[in-house]
């Protein structure tokens, strides 16, 4: 039957692959959605929600070109989406199910993000060039800052649950909607969207459209790669992106998240997962038209002030449950 339901193993296994899928077909989409929000936003016609996708299958079918000495740039690529299709397969983003081996416990995640955070910055530091160098060491201390955030912001959601599994966290706010709407979950989403945002390299933290060599993070890095591994380190990227605005979206409003493996309930996850992203992704973009690029010694300030709120979230949590 179309909507019967399936447990064990092999269900979990399905679930996921089709959740790791879908991250992977949408994270382009994302991208070309926020690019045309902004172009028509500065008044420009904009090259369609599809050109990442265009632009995925130029860089495949090109060979890939290393300066001298550089050994580890196709490893180093794999390995980046590795850890990305890793990331979309423990975040709850279409479902809830996990695999009882692999938990999608908090501090499993953050991990599988600075593994993410130091495999990117490993590329720029392969090439051995000034700009690769200036790229990664900005990029570590900005992911220095988000990690602590990041932990501090979902814990204090998880503090009413009484465990830190980011599925349980997502059951018990759909079976509790007043939770939703309380000062610790307003604190807590607001810091982690902060922290995602310096993570994923966006306005004002990074501008992911420049190429001017005093304000680059995430371009220094890449700026030596092409062919098929820039493609799996721009996808990889993307991923991530996409992954952790689900996360946010089904934080903030948890509903149409497939409990149990079915066709059907995953079929809605899906539509429900597209549509958030997708939303959060252009609002995303239409708030960066207004923004300006921070300096760069004005960005531990943001996250000081982010990591606050995710203390203060902590701190009413404590008080609500007492």
């Amino acid at each position: 039957m179309i909507g019967a339901a399936a447990s064990g193993p092999l269900a979990a296994v399905a679930a996921i692959g089709v959740q790791t899928l879908t991250v992977v077909v949408a994270a382009p989409l994302l991208i070309g959605v926020m690019r045309q929000v902004r172009a028509r936003a500065e008044g420009r016609v904009g090259a369609g929600v599809l050109q990442p996708w265009r632009d995925l299958r130029k860089l495949a079918r090109k060979t890939p070109l290393s300066a001298r000495g550089v050994i580890l740039a196709p490893a180093l690529a794999v390995a980046l989406m590795a850890s990305s299709m890793l990331l979309a397969a423990l975040l709850p983003l279409v479902t809830t199910v996990s695999l009882p081996a692999v938990p999608d416990d908090l501090f499993v995640v953050v991990s599988v993000l600075l593994v993410g955070s130091v495999v990117l910055a490993m590329i720029g530091l392969d090439a051995g060039t000034a700009f690769g160098g200036m790229g990664s060491s900005r990029h570590m201390m900005i992911s220095a800052l988000v990690e602590p955030t990041v932990l501090v912001a979902v814990y204090a959601l998880s503090i009413p649950v009484g465990v830190s599994t980011l599925s349980t966290i997502l059951s018990a706010r759909m079976a509790t909607p007043g939770s939703i709407v309380s000062p610790v979950s307003a604190l807590a989403l607001v810091a982690l969207t902060v922290a995602v945002i310096a993570e994923t390299g966006r306005l004002p933290v990074d501008n992911p459209s420049t190429h001017l060599e005093l304000t680059m993070v995430h371009e220094a890095m890449i700026l030596e790669a092409s062919g098929r591994d820039l493609g799996w380190i721009e996808l990889a990227s993307w991923m991530r992106l996409t992954g952790l605005l689900g996360l946010i979206a089904n934080l903030a409003a948890p509903w149409g998240i497939a409990e149990y493996v079915s066709v059907s309930t995953l079929a809605i996850g899906i539509v429900a997962l597209l549509l958030k992203v997708l939303l959060a992704a252009a609002a995303l973009a239409a708030v960066e038209v207004f923004l300006a690029k921070l300096r760069l010694f004005r960005v531990p300030e943001l996250m000081a002030a982010s990591f606050v709120l995710a203390f203060l979230a902590v701190t009413a949590s404590y008080l609500t449950v007492t």
